[in-house]
């Protein structure tokens, strides 16, 4: 009877990395590794962050086989560099090692299931040199959880290690990470995608197109796994496998739903003729063809995007192809950043538009004839020299408008003759002869900060536009500031108002009551009064309001 063929394993876990030369985009950290175990400062604790499929378990993986390696002669120690032939090494990597325990934490994230490990820990490794605990996603462990295990993972007996690794580092306690020391698996640069991709369809004797390549890096996000499952899509998509086709650009944007870039350029150059009916009819066409109107504004603003970074001197972008580079520099040459800046606003909210519109393709054609119109109008800094200069200023109308009538016609042109004059101000009065004067000037403002000003404050120097003032009661921190402010707004003039601790006169409220401290006695001191005051001893001045004086 014949054998059952071999399973067919996904391009994700055939060509998981199994040495560390294998890890693509983590130099930095294969570095520090590999000095660490050399000199034998290796530490009890290891928490591995980044983003989905950068090859945290893998390097967990690949970290629990470099500790327990024995080599081929089973005398061997650490080693940066496992053999991968040696029986710990070949149970690590088919997932059977007793020592080497993976722990999914989504799924055993209770006290219950840390306090297993917190008891296991205390017997030593069956077999290998270290007993290693990778724990799979550790950031969705419970507080309790995490509060059982903080000892444990603090002070760990010396033939353990832990492996944590996480895509929500900010959600792990601070306490955790202190304890652990940690390493951020960068995003994969997608050139260097492109180039693992590559190395593996010539593994796999298939034939894909370097565009093509650089589309599912670009798709990936960084991501190696991603990358890989959409490569592996793309080569059943293609049927390229055993039928010496070839993996080419045009199927895998058809495979991922992503607009021509031929036809984003086009689309991209009839917005900036402000020709309104090529765009509307390049818009349909598109979507006849399955385009999503989202995908083409996402394809517009990598366009915007592309162009400016080659306006401002910033690298190429290895995912795009000659062509695209060729007119991203023609372009950059002919716009401004000003109107790049004012397509990428009016592209992104045109974005936000069609996804929240319940009609989405009429949204992005309303959406792109704004920006069609929008492309007609001058620069607004431009617009408003060529106004203060008196320079005439055209407005051409989109290409795809038809004229008004001769007789309806209105000329979009500025007068060529100076603009009128604008009115004059209104004239501001001159400040007040005395402090007092401007105290209740302010107060016709500034109500709180003229009372500030007339309880709390003693006169130093009043000298328009200086005022320096000692305070005798409380004052705001940003006192001198708003009364400047208030000062300028009244008299169309900048004043220093300071605070001195300085000889000063009585604040404008102890100057009241003074003079209504003096009129009183000179009342008291009226025969009348005092003869009165003589006749009834318990006689009080309640009020006083002095007779009218006759004309």
């Amino acid at each position: 009877m014949s054998e059952s063929p071999q399973p067919y394993r996904v391009l994700a876990r055939k060509y998981r990395p199994q040495r560390f030369a294998d890890l693509i985009g983590q130099d930095a950290m294969v570095q520090t590794l590999g000095n660490a175990i050399r000199r034998e400062r290796l530490a009890h604790a290891f928490l591995l962050t980044g983003v989905r499929g950068v090859g945290k378990t893998s390097t967990a993986r690949l970290i629990a086989k470099a500790l327990n390696c024995v080599g081929v002669d089973g005398q061997g120690g650490p080693t940066i560099d496992p053999c991968g032939v040696c029986e710990p090494c070949r149970a690590i990597a088919e997932g059977r090692h007793i020592d080497v325990i993976e722990i999914d934490a989504a799924s055993h994230n209770g006290v219950d299931d840390v306090r297993e490990i917190s008891e296991a820990v205390r017997y030593a490794a069956v077999s290998a040199r270290y007993k290693i605990y990778i724990i799979d996603e550790v950031h969705m462990l419970s507080k309790a959880a995490f509060n059982a295990v903080l000892k444990t993972l603090e002070e760990p007996p010396a033939h353990v290690k832990f492996l944590l690794a996480t895509t929500e580092v900010q959600k792990i306690p601070v306490t955790v990470l202190s304890r652990c020391q940690r390493f951020d698996l960068k995003r994969i640069p997608a050139d260097t995608l492109a180039g693992h991709f590559a190395k593996v369809v010539e593994a796999e004797a298939v034939e894909a197109e370097t565009e093509a390549l650089a589309l599912i890096a670009r798709a990936a996000e960084g991501s190696a796994r991603d990358g890989l499952s959409i490569l592996d899509q793309a080569i059943a998509h293609s049927g390229a496998e055993g039928g010496g086709a070839l993996v080419t650009a045009a199927q895998v944007r058809d495979m991922l739903g992503l607009s021509d870039r031929g036809a984003v350029r086009r689309l991209f150059g009839l917005l900036l003729g402000g020709d309104a009916a090529a765009v509307l009819a390049a818009v349909r066409d598109q979507y006849d063809l399955g385009v999503e109107p989202a995908t083409m504004f996402i394809g517009l603003l990598e366009a915007v995007h592309g162009v400016t970074r080659a306006k401002a001197g910033g690298g190429h972008d290895p995912a795009l192809s000659v062509e695209e580079r060729e007119a991203h520099a023609d372009w950059a040459g002919r716009l401004g950043f000003a109107t790049l800046h004012r397509l990428w606003q009016l592209l992104l909210k045109g974005h936000a538009e069609v996804q929240a519109a319940a009609l989405p393709i009429e949204a992005a054609e309303m959406a792109l004839l704004r920006v069609v119109y929008a492309s007609t109008l001058p620069d607004p800094g431009e617009l408003a020299r060529r106004l203060t200069n008196g320079e005439a200023v055209a407005i051409a109308a989109p290409a795809a408008e038809a004229p008004a009538p001769a007789e309806t016609q209105v000329p979009l042109l500025v007068a060529e003759a100076s603009p009128p004059a604008p009115p004059a101000p209104p004239p501001l009065p001159a400040p007040p002869a005395d402090f007092a004067g401007l105290e209740r000037a302010v107060n016709e403002k500034r109500p709180l900060l003229a009372q500030q000003l007339h309880d709390y404050v003693g006169l130093v120097r009043y000298a328009p536009p200086e005022l320096v003032v000692r305070p005798n009661g409380p004052l705001p921190a940003d006192f001198t500031r708003d009364l400047g402010a208030v000062l300028k707004e009244l008299y169309g003039m900048q004043w220093a108002v300071s605070i001195a601790d300085a000889p000063a006169e009585p604040s404008l409220l102890d100057q009241q009551k003074s003079t209504e401290q003096a009129a009183k006695d000179a009342i008291l001191a009226t025969p009348v009064v005092r003869a009165a005051f003589a006749a009834f001893a318990e006689a009080e001045l309640v009020d006083y309001t002095p007779p009218p004086i006759a004309a």
